[in-house]
């Protein structure tokens, strides 16, 4: 089981990373047909200058960024830093996915808690078989059964100590579905800071443009079109794993609250194992 669900974490990685540059090619194919169709609209005129339909004689500068203007072009248009910082934000849109996905799958009540476990462990309490109740939680690992399991193995060292290390082994549970959950928040605040860095990249972009002298306004926009795209990028990453993630940690809470309590209510019994210890020590 845990191995298909790794390769389904594996594919959607996948997924992510090699369908957004194929998103942007169909985007900037469609943005290029129009282009296409028009190309034909412009000519030479007889002293050798370019003209387009009306007239108009088509400068080398609109020549130039005539094609700049596709999504493709703006990533593989702003260099080496620029296509690593598009390729950053995909891969942490894709990491973003990936443990969305794998917690969605982790948060469930019948993985924290799975109600055989809790069935069989009333079973074993009905009984007064603590042994029993300690195989129960052996045979079906979960978050719910480590914590019994050490209830359990404290059974001869009284209640305060049973209830000390069912606090104890809760918290170390809750700090593992804690700790992946931290990691949608990091790819969320993650993203905007990439998106920052494109877009005051994109900016040096244009300052440089502008200091060369005769300023290429093809450049300049690319340039600037740099900018906000990376900006709009972070965003698109980072509102939804940001949403998602309070959205899971809430859900995440009431299951562990929820667990606590159901575990609480199952060693109860366990005070009258104290008590008939108690009896026993007096008797002797």
């Amino acid at each position: 089981m845990k191995k298909m669900q790794k390769t389904i974490m594996a594919a959607i990685l996948l997924i992510g990373l090699v369908g957004a540059p194929m998103a942007a090619t169909v985007s900037m194919a469609q943005e290029a047909a129009p282009a296409a169709q028009a190309a034909p609209a412009a000519q030479k005129s007889g002293g050798g200058d370019l003209v387009d339909a009306s007239g108009n004689v088509v400068t080398d500068t609109q020549q130039k960024s005539g094609g700049g203007g596709g999504f493709l072009d703006i990533v593989f248009g702003s260099g080496a830093l620029g296509v690593i910082l598009w390729f950053a934000l995909f891969g942490d849109g894709a990491a973003a996915l990936y443990f969305v996905v794998d917690c969605w799958v982790l948060i469930r009540p019948q993985k924290l808690m799975p109600q055989s476990l809790i069935n069989n462990v009333q079973g074993a309490m009905a009984e007064g078989d603590v042994m029993k109740a300690l195989k129960a939680c052996e045979s079906e690992p979960s978050p719910m059964a480590n914590i019994l399991a050490a209830a359990f193995q404290h059974v001869e060292e009284g209640y305060d100590i049973i209830q000390e290390a069912v606090n104890s082994a809760a918290d170390l549970e809750t700090e593992r579905i804690m700790q992946r959950l931290t990691w949608i928040s990091v790819c969320s605040n993650l993203a905007p800071s990439l998106g920052l860095l494109g877009t005051v990249q994109g900016m040096i972009m244009c300052f440089a443009t502008l200091a060369s002298g005769v300023p290429d306004i093809g450049a300049l926009a690319g340039n600037i079109s740099q900018a906000l795209w990376t900006t709009a990028g972070g965003l698109v990453v980072s509102i939804p794993a940001l949403t998602l993630f309070y959205s899971i940690r809430n859900n995440a809470n009431r299951l562990i609250l929820r667990m606590t309590a159901l575990t609480m209510e199952l060693i109860k019994d366990l005070r009258n194992v104290e008590v008939e210890g108690a009896d026993a020590a007096a008797q002797a």
